[in-house]
């Protein structure tokens, strides 16, 4: 009996993992086409508060009520300024210069930064020659997919160093949720509508210094900015903390698998852009390290 049910649970995780990559992998194209009439700051403040107001309800209609102290909504905050506004922000500016395939490529680095901060914070200390090895193909494949050496490439611009800080501060935030925020006994839903709740705030103070642009109200752009607020955020954090509860945060981070897959294929079929060899050698490198610093020693 305990066999099948582990086995249940593994085919639950696999299955959220896998829409969790389709939601959040297709969200580099949203923010592509939702840049068409919206500036950074626009779309990272709409797109939180449309995933609020898709998760507030159903934490009121479930009688589950939002956390209550100082202490823990501290904790939310800097989730939400990790996590949220300062990625969110980046990966917008980086994106106004840079494709959404390349966004997703160097998303793809976020296993490695979390499992870097990991071992610096005493979370993870274990080093095998795996994770080693691992960490030093990610950083040949970051080199690769940045190629300096061409001059004209557009990833070795601000643009592909923003979505690259983006990454960074993903791979703070799993670390950080997974340390004072997951594994409370505190339901997912709750966790992430207070998460988006806290991003809202913050990215309201933003707004009169650099949101007030009029926007250009095409209608490719509204509709993008929809399905990244409704489903690649309200939906995705469910998801995403259901998946730090149960599995943990660096084994969350392996999402980030499957990302550029995603995004380089959307980016292909819907808005012709270029797939180079630099980009499909740096990611195939990123994710045979990351694999190999997942890789279990074996006793």
């Amino acid at each position: 009996m305990k066999t099948d049910h582990r086995a249940a649970l593994s085919r639950a995780g696999l299955v959220r993992l896998a829409a969790l990559a389709l939601l959040w992998g297709s969200g580099f194209l949203w923010i592509k086409l939702a840049l068409r009439g919206f500036n950074p700051v626009q779309i990272v403040f709409a797109r939180l508060l449309l995933g609020f107001v898709v998760l507030a309800p159903l934490v009121l209609s479930r009688g589950l009520g939002f956390p209550r102290g100082w202490r823990l909504w501290g904790h939310l905050f800097v989730a939400a300024l990790v996590a949220n506004a300062i990625p969110y922000v980046l990966f917008g500016v980086g994106e106004q210069t840079v494709g959404s395939n390349v966004a997703g490529v160097l998303n793809a680095t976020t296993p490695l930064w979390a499992l870097l901060l990991a071992f610096l914070v005493g979370v993870d200390r274990s080093v095998t020659w795996r994770k080693g090895a691992g960490f030093g193909l990610g950083f040949l494949g970051v080199v690769v997919i940045f190629s300096p050496w061409e001059s004209a490439n557009e990833i070795a611009s601000w643009g592909g160093l923003a979505c690259l800080a983006a990454a960074a501060s993903y791979g703070v935030s799993y670390v950080y949720m997974g340390r004072y925020l997951a594994g409370r006994g505190i339901s997912p839903i709750v966790l992430s509508a207070s998460q988006l709740g806290a991003a809202t705030a913050l990215l309201a103070l933003a707004m009169p210094f650099a949101g007030l642009e009029p926007p250009v109200w095409r209608v490719d752009a509204v509709l993008s900015l929809l399905v990244l607020g409704i489903l690649g955020t309200g939906v995705a954090y469910v998801l995403n903390y259901r998946i730090i509860s149960d599995e943990g945060p660096t084994a969350a981070s392996v999402v980030a698998y499957l990302l550029p897959i995603v995004a380089v294929l959307l980016g292909w079929l819907v808005v012709d852009e270029p797939v180079t060899g630099a980009i499909l050698v740096g990611v195939g490198l990123v994710l045979v390290g990351v694999v190999l610093t997942r890789r279990p020693v074996a006793r």
